[in-house]
């Protein structure tokens, strides 16, 4: 199928969801830790394809969930709906009890792998779809991470605007991604300002996936309209007025993952 017939039709799904009111995320809060209880945005799609589990940037979290749709303009919160057009099960990590925000160091740490750990394993009691792990921007050190240690249970990693300036804690270089072997694709705005994302720093970091099979590196430059903070989901870094062609690209990759 064409990619401008998969947009066509794709465009069609979201107009029709938009009538009907159909799809529909549920939030969970999932125990992970005595007393203690992790937020999970959850939207299954009939005859699901894959679960894309998604690690947002910042602080972490999706928002307030309202009328059925996590409602932060993080990247891949707001582009929830083009994953599920594509037929993917949309699952989104969002905040433990217990913290108001996930640090740089935060998301390498033993309590986020053990919180994670029993996310991801709720979320297979939902579904038995093969799960990708996503992440953008100070997601992706949540994400990589992911990858290290739970590498049996998922089918691929794809890191969004990843953070690669090493002198942030666990940013994606300073992880130990020799150990990941499954299908990677590191995907990046050649126009990402971020200083803690560089783009010229990016090729660098893609090479220490050296023991994944199958990896690739794709560089965007699309987009318009970019606001506000340059490492924030409304400029180049979180794919502003590209979102639908960012997920459209990656759900293909995912589909058919390929060097």
């Amino acid at each position: 199928m064409s990619m401008g017939l998969r947009s066509l039709l794709i465009s069609i799904v979201l107009a029709l969801v938009s009538l009907t009111g159909h799809a529909e995320g549920t939030l969970f809060k999932v125990p992970t830790r005595p007393d203690v209880k992790t937020t999970l945005f959850w939207e299954p799609v009939a005859g699901a394809k894959a679960t894309v589990f998604l690690f947002p940037g910042g602080g972490g979290g999706f928002g307030k969930v309202e009328d059925g749709k996590a409602t932060s303009n993080n990247f891949l919160v707001r582009s929830a709906p083009y994953f599920t057009a594509n037929g993917f099960n949309v699952a989104i990590f969002g905040r433990p009890s217990d913290s108001e925000d996930l640090d740089y160091a935060d998301r390498i740490s033993d309590t986020h792998m053990a919180d994670v750990r029993k996310v991801l394993d709720f979320v297979k009691t939902q579904s038995g779809a093969a799960l990708w792990i996503v992440g953008t921007s100070r997601g992706t050190i949540s994400a990589a991470a992911t990858a290290i240690h739970a590498q049996g249970d998922i089918a691929g990693l794809v890191l969004t605007s990843s953070v690669v300036n090493y002198k942030k804690p666990g940013a994606v270089p300073k992880q130990d991604l020799a150990a990941i072997k499954v299908p990677v694709l590191v995907f990046h705005h050649a126009k990402d300002a971020c200083i803690h994302c560089r783009p010229d720093e990016v090729p660098a970091a893609f090479k220490g996936f050296r023991n994944a099979h199958v990896k690739k590196l794709i560089f965007v430059d699309g987009g318009a309209n970019p606001t506000g903070d340059v490492c924030a989901g409304q400029h180049f870094h979180g794919y502003i007025s590209m979102e639908r062609d960012a997920v459209d690209t990656i759900s293909s990759w995912i589909r058919n993952p390929v060097n």
